[in-house]
């Protein structure tokens, strides 16, 4: 265990951001299954705005390794699949 009051506070500061990452990128991976598992493209299209608010909060604050680029990325493969649905 860390000594130094500011190494112990690191700690802290991770395991906090850990979490947060963990719970955005499980919500972001829930929300992708449920597009690709959409059985019409209705429903898909359901989802996509959840989707998207979701990777546009997580490119904004950073979370979970998101970037604007990586969230534009996603975001064009999920509608890629949404086209590709009949």
């Amino acid at each position: 265990m860390p000594q130094h009051q500011s190494c112990k506070k690191r700690l802290r500061q991770a395991a906090k951001a850990n979490a947060a990452n963990q719970s955005v990128r499980s919500a972001i991976r829930t929300s992708l299954k449920v597009i690709r598992s959409a059985a019409t493209k209705a429903d898909a299209l359901k989802e996509m705005p959840n989707l998207f608010s979701m990777l546009d909060k997580a490119a904004a604050k950073s979370r979970a390794g998101f970037n604007a680029n990586r969230a534009a990325n996603y975001k064009a493969k999920v509608a890629k699949v949404v086209n590709g649905l009949a």
